[in-house]
Formats: C-alpha cells, sequence, structure tokens
C-alpha cells in the first residue's frame, strides 16, 4: 500500500518540467522543503529540529543573503571585515594542514 501512496504522490506532487524544473537533486531538494515532524505534540522541539536542518542545509544563509532591506554602508563594511576575516582564517588553516600533510608523506 506505501508503495502504491509514493508512487500517487511522486505523480501528483512531482516538479513540471515545463516550469524549467529539471531533475537536478539540488532544484528537487529545493522544491521539497524541509519536512519535520511533530512528536508527541512538541512543537519547540519541532522548532529546534527545523532551524538545524535549516542551518545545516544552508537555507538560512540563503534566506540572510537575499534580505531586501537596505543595508547601510557602515554594515556593508563590517560584514566585509568579517568575510575577509573568515577566508584568510580558512586560507591560513588549509596552509597548516597542507604542511602537515606534505612532512607525514616524506
Amino acid at each position: 500500500m506505501s508503495a502504491i501512496a509514493r508512487r500517487v504522490s511522486t505523480t501528483i506532487f512531482a516538479p513540471a518540467t515545463s516550469q524549467g524544473l529539471s531533475r537536478d537533486p539540488s532544484q528537487i531538494q529545493q522544491w521539497r522543503g524541509i519536512r519535520v515532524k511533530v512528536w508527541e505534540g512538541n512543537l519547540e522541539r519541532a522548532l529546534t529540529m527545523m532551524q538545524r536542518k535549516m542551518q545545516s542545509s544552508g537555507m538560512e544563509r540563503l534566506i540572510k543573503v537575499e534580505q531586501t532591506h537596505h543595508i547601510k554602508n557602515s554594515e556593508k563594511r563590517v560584514l566585509a571585515r568579517k568575510n575577509l576575516e573568515r577566508r584568510l582564517r580558512s586560507e591560513d588553516l588549509a596552509r597548516k594542514l597542507q604542511a602537515i600533510l606534505i612532512r607525514k608523506v616524506r
């Protein structure tokens, strides 16, 4: 019974290819959204699970990037500095890791 229900739900709720959606998994996942089950009526726990899923999938970042309100120049400078520091820290860690790996190979 569940196989029949699954087949019916995929045909009913499948994304239409005429709307420009291909069978790319990332686009299908984006179309599906995030689903969270509420266990025993515990809505608070379901909300925390949803927040974790949004953070791990990167959806939260996409929502923040697509903000439509005006960002002041001072805020832009702060964000640019934080992004630069994050990038430099990442490059520094990658450089250190590469040096460690080279030493281990020799």
